[in-house]
């Protein structure tokens, strides 16, 4: 059962649509929770694993009647007059206001982790397990067509629609073109960074100074002086009394007529406007309430982008939006001699391949294998990361045996860490086999084929005998190229096994292999004692130990991408150097992301040693 869920979410889109194979669902305006429910007891939690048990009681006392084991995705919101009302949730005992959880996905049901299936097949089940309620809701949704039902809701003042693949599956955190979100008003969250002196009438502050991260740097973006409640003014001013600071935490002036005091950016809080004004500041803002399910270095300005074609594979960037961005950094030394590739190229590559590559990322503390000056330069790793770090970098401190220490891993969770990693020289991305959450338990284990010199069909050979033994043993396994000369065989665990499990299991199946290929394979660890043979590595699947992602370019001549197969590609004529930053995305547009299916809830360890004694 997955705990601490950190929802999946949509991408601001600039106009509503039409598709087959998509659902559109009401954008409900309220605060995104996931609620478990294990043995009886229930656990619901924000976007940001704040505890929302106790503050929506209710709710909780709802889902505890539910017979089931069940992780909910949904939007807990309160009712005034029939209809969500934002302000309304902020103080709902106060005002003695309805709530409601309008629950839209269903993650986890009975045992069976249903985040791999697709969404319309996750959202029949959720309608047969909601029970018929005045607070708990299934969230409805009609099929193809996006244009009516956005038309409907503006009309009736609703926040807006969500668009979703009916294929897609649930991705953990990710933001991508599977979700995508139309607003029919014109919303904002806002970091609180100061405020004005009264003036006139108006008594405690006049307006709250808002400001929200553009390219990395926190900017300012409006102030607002109206929407408040004589209550909610007393209260904001004294939690804000409380983060005072002498000094602006903006690199700009605010236009403003009347005195600020700056308070340290620690609160959100959601701003309703008309428009942005051309020099990027919120036109006619008014508060509408606190965003306690907000952490203020995810807020940044949300600008609407073009509806993506019905494609899964990347749409191509503009390179000026690369070279306009100000962190990124020498954008023109060469990175790859031979080629004349830039290290402008490799973080165009990121920039395009960050919705595919991300959701094999997220969570997953990184290990950096820097190159600064190129694959022809020296390179150095780093895990420790003690420099200051920009708002969205996030990252996890973890105990080191061998530094007798705390490391601080950077985690790449957004399209921004990414580039900011390729800028720092980070050729390849190298992640955790295990998540944040639950890093002693690897979502998949790896089988390393290094040829270690040996001709290319002996690799094949070796890694069709691998596949035999695996379908013996497993219901799913993935192969991919390393990106330099060897391949890397995946078997999805769903985070339910210790690495010392995978790693047993993995050096099962090398050691039947090994067996059956004695000639050609090796289980040393040392190059020396080899022999000139294949070398089958199990040694991966160690807490800590990393590999370069599918989709990682690699720091080899050609630029090549470590890149997932299919297992009737595995064959002599396979050339792995065809897979490069400049080719992968035609073939992305002609087979899709055949990694997707390593998201899979995994196998079960007991059942597959039991088919290998019974085959082996």
């Amino acid at each position: 059962m997955p705990h601490h869920v950190k929802p999946m979410l949509a991408r601001l889109v600039d106009k509503p649509f039409d598709r087959v194979g998509w659902l559109f669902e009401v954008k409900w305006d309220g605060y995104r929770a996931i609620a478990e429910r294990e043995k009886g007891r229930v656990k619901l939690y924000s976007r940001n694993d704040k505890p929302f048990t106790e503050t929506y009681a209710p709710v909780a006392e709802v889902l505890k009647s539910i017979e089931h084991d069940f992780v909910l995705d949904g939007e807990i919101i309160a009712l005034k007059a029939g209809r969500a009302d934002f302000h309304s949730l902020q103080n709902y005992r106060q005002e003695n206001v309805p709530l409601a959880y309008m629950v839209f996905d269903l993650l986890y049901l009975d045992g069976v982790d249903l985040r791999s299936q697709p969404l319309i097949e996750r959202k029949k089940l959720l309608a047969e397990l909601i029970p018929e309620s005045d607070i708990l809701k299934y969230s409805e949704h009609v099929e193809e067509s996006g244009k009516k039902l956005f038309n409907t809701i503006r009309k009736e003042g609703i926040e807006g629609i969500v668009a979703k693949s009916a294929d897609s599956p649930y991705r953990d955190g990710a933001r991508g073109d599977e979700w995508l979100k139309v607003k029919s008003v014109q919303e904002q969250e806002a970091i609180i960074v100061g405020f004005t002196a009264p003036r006139g009438s108006r008594k405690i502050f006049g307006a709250l100074v808002l400001a929200a991260h553009i390219k990395g740097e926190l900017r300012y973006i409006g102030h607002s002086g109206g929407g408040f409640t004589e209550k909610e003014i007393k209260d904001i001013h004294a939690k804000l009394l409380k983060i005072v600071t002498k000094t602006s935490p903006l690199n700009e002036k605010v236009p403003v007529n009347s005195p600020i005091t700056w308070v340290k950016p620690k609160y959100v809080c959601e701003i309703k406007f008309t428009e942005w004004t051309p020099d990027g500041h919120m036109r006619h803002p008014i508060y509408v309430g606190m965003r306690i399910d907000k952490k203020p270095s995810e807020v940044v300005r949300e600008v609407p982008e073009t509806v993506p074609k019905a494609t899964k594979a990347p749409t191509k960037k503009s390179k000026k939006k690369i070279k306009d961005a100000p962190e990124l950094t020498h954008l023109d030394k060469v990175y790859w001699p031979e080629e004349g590739y830039t290290k402008g190229d490799l973080l165009e590559y990121y920039e395009r391949i960050a919705s595919i590559i991300l959701p094999y990322l997220k969570d997953r503390p990184q290990n950096l294998n820097r190159y600064p000056n190129g694959i022809a330069g020296k390179n150095f790793f780093q895990k420790n990361n003690t420099a200051d770090l920009p708002d969205f970098v996030e990252t996890k401190k973890i105990w080191s045996d061998s530094n007798n220490a705390e490391l601080n891993y950077i985690v790449c969770n957004n399209k921004e860490t990414l580039l900011y990693l390729a800028n720092l020289g980070c050729i390849e991305i190298n992640p955790w086999n295990s998540r944040v959450g639950s890093l002693e338990k690897p979502d998949y284990l790896i089988l390393d084929l290094d040829p270690h010199g040996r001709p290319w069909k002996d690799l094949i050979h070796v890694a069709r005998e691998v596949r035999k033994v695996l379908d013996l043993a497993c219901e799913e396994h993935f192969p991919k190229t390393s990106g330099k000369s060897g391949l890397h065989i995946v078997v999805p665990l769903g985070a339910r096994y210790s690495y010392d499990k995978a790693r047993e299991f993995s050096e099962l199946i090398m050691t039947i292999v090994h067996r059956k290929l004695p000639d050609i394979t090796s289980l040393e660890r040392n190059p020396k004692k080899r022999e000139g043979k294949l070398y089958l590595d199990y040694l991966q699947n160690r807490f800590g130990q990393t590999l370069a992602s599918a989709y990682s370019v690699r720091p080899y001549p050609g630029a090549t991408v470590s890149t997932p197969l299919e297992w009737s590609e595995v064959k002599d004529t396979l050339d792995p150097s065809k897979f490069t930053i400049k080719t992968i995305f035609k073939r992305l547009e002609k087979k899709g992301d055949l990694w997707e299916p390593t998201q899979a809830k995994g196998v079960d360890l007991s059942d597959a040693i039991r088919c290998l004694t019974e085959h082996v």
